[in-house]
């Protein structure tokens, strides 16, 4: 039986909004929960969530900002509740208009030259994230609850192909899993975030990624 070839489509997060408030008024201070230092705010909206919560955390790496607000838009991107909403919503809070900006920048890098989903098919229509982080940030290191600047692997797949790959991904490495997002997320996902070493975080997410593919390839086989 010849063996079937997955070829993987990298997928990267669209930005669809940006616009930077550079004294936010007193009445969202309250409501968003803002340090008093935090004056001024950077909000994005993109098509795809998990590459924005790594953009945003990427952000707090760069310049002197914070995530005040990050959350994903239920069912994703085709969904969506207008043409500028996609999948995500992130607002970086700094102390001025210029670190914001700085903020954005870094976020919008990622996006565009960094970590990616991959897609399994042609229509694009199945998809996987397994990114490795080599030093966390504030934010991810946060929601994780591990030191920041610990290694990260941010892993995020369709319902069983995430809990048949994290299931490969802890045996494969000493890593442990930190977060875990039970099916279904928001955007019908599921996934985790695990740690332990930079070369146990790359063993872990390549066994994820494996195992999504394997799935992919076979899925009524067990």
């Amino acid at each position: 039986m010849e063996e079937q070839v997955v070829r993987e489509t990298p997928i990267r997060a669209v930005p669809l909004s940006i616009r930077i408030i550079p004294m936010v008024d007193q009445g969202l201070v309250s409501h968003l929960n803002l340090s008093p230092h935090i004056r001024s705010l950077g909000l994005i909206t993109s098509t795809i969530d998990d590459v924005g919560y790594t953009a945003v955390d990427e952000a707090t790496k760069r310049a002197a900002v914070e995530v005040v607000y990050a959350k994903s838009f239920y069912a994703g991107s085709s969904h969506a509740s207008g043409p500028l909403s996609g999948e995500f919503i992130g607002i970086l809070g700094g102390e001025s208009p210029e670190e914001v900006r700085s903020g954005l920048d870094a976020a919008l890098s990622v996006m565009k030259e960094g970590a990616c989903f991959y897609a399994l098919d042609e229509e694009g229509s199945h998809t996987y994230y397994a990114h490795v982080i080599s030093r966390t940030g504030t934010y991810l290191s946060q929601m994780a609850s591990i030191r920041e600047g610990d290694p990260l692997a941010y892993l995020i797949a369709p319902p069983i192909e995430a809990l048949c790959g994290l299931d490969a991904a802890l045996k494969a490495a000493d890593v442990s899993l930190k977060l875990f997002y039970g099916p279904p997320t928001e955007t019908n996902f599921a996934g985790g975030l695990l740690t332990g070493s930079q070369s146990a975080c790359m063993a872990a997410a390549e066994a994820f990624a494996e195992t999504v593919r394997a799935v992919s390839v076979q899925p009524q086989t067990y």
